[in-house]
């Protein structure tokens, strides 16, 4: 039967790789672990304008109102008793309706428009690369470097309406009209004793403008959006080194064990690296992981397997 040796050792933040920038005036026999401070971000509001304010017209009609007006349809005369006056008829024209304005509203217009935000700053991030393949060495910690690789920002794009042309108003006429009344007039007056002839008067009607058609203004205010965004407060990097415990580094042997001719670990193996390995990596340490296995099955067995492996990396 297969067996694996599975070891797991405490590290903070893949210090292996970073064993050329070693801490100052180490004491010998001490271990030391590099600290890492995180990058601290912060929510941020920003308020834009997806509408802007403008201005609505109402429009109000011309008001009018009926006077009636007392007129001379005869005027006052002389008759004679023996040469009586000689008369005929004149048509007088008077404005029945004034002339006033209407008023005709052209709506205001829009156009789309976006405004891109960006709601994520560039960082970047340290990520360490695999082992090479032609690396000639059995450490399996040569033959690797560390990349600081940029992570891109972040944009959303968020649609407004912007305003094109304001509302306005034109003015058309609107014409009034006459009308006409007639009355008698005296052209020859009489020769001989005269009469004296009253006048007569009728009533008329008039339409007349009371106050001309007007316009109110009303102010339709400006919508609003607000977007949350992420800035950076302090950017995370490396900083100091701490003193640590050097049992920390040490090997801990777990009993792990693999399925005959498998890849796959066996079920008491699987239960040992929940309960041991698990709680360790919630707590938001680095650990690496060193597995060897060979073939120890009976020599009867169908296949026998041989396979040597070692294998660290960090896990965060």
């Amino acid at each position: 039967m297969k067996n694996t040796l599975l070891s797991a050792a405490l590290l903070m933040f893949g210090g292996v790789a970073f064993a050329q920038d070693l801490p100052e005036n180490p004491e010998p026999g001490k271990c030391y672990v590099r600290c890492k401070t995180p990058e601290v971000w912060k929510n941020e509001d920003v308020t834009i304008e997806v509408a802007p304010a403008y201005k609505k017209i109402v429009t109000y009609p011309a008001e009018y109102k009926t006077v009636t007006e007392r007129v001379i349809v005869k005027e006052a005369g002389q008759r004679l008793e023996i040469v009586p006056p000689v008369w005929e008829t004149k048509t007088v024209s008077y404005t029945a309706k004034e002339d006033a304005n209407a008023l005709r509203v052209i709506k205001a217009t829009f156009s789309p428009d976006t405004e891109t935000i960006e709601t994520k700053a560039a960082s970047a991030n340290w990520e360490m690369s695999e082992k090479a393949p032609d690396c000639e060495s059995s450490d399996p910690n040569d033959c690797r470097y560390w990349c600081y690789k940029p992570v891109p920002a972040k944009y959303v794009t968020i649609p407004l309406s912007k305003l094109a042309q304001d509302a306005s108003t034109t003015s058309s006429p609107v014409p009034g009209y006459e009308k006409t009344y007639t009355k008698r007039v005296m052209v020859t007056p009489p020769t001989t004793r005269t009469v004296e002839i009253p006048a007569e008067y009728g009533t008329i009607k008039k339409i007349v403008l009371v106050k001309d058609a007007w316009q109110e203004e009303v102010t339709v205010p400006a919508v609003y959006k607000t977007v949350t965004k992420e800035v950076l407060v302090n950017k995370g990097g490396l900083t100091t080194w701490k003193e640590v415990e050097c049992t920390l580094v040490d090997n801990t042997l777990l009993p792990i064990t693999w399925n005959l001719g498998s890849s796959t670990l066996t079920s008491e193996a699987k239960t040992i690296i929940d309960g041991t390995l698990l709680p360790i990596l919630k707590d938001g340490v680095a650990v690496a992981i060193e597995s060897h296995t060979d073939s120890r099955a009976p020599l009867n067995s169908t296949k026998s397997y041989r396979k040597k492996e070692r294998k660290q990396f960090p896990i965060i």
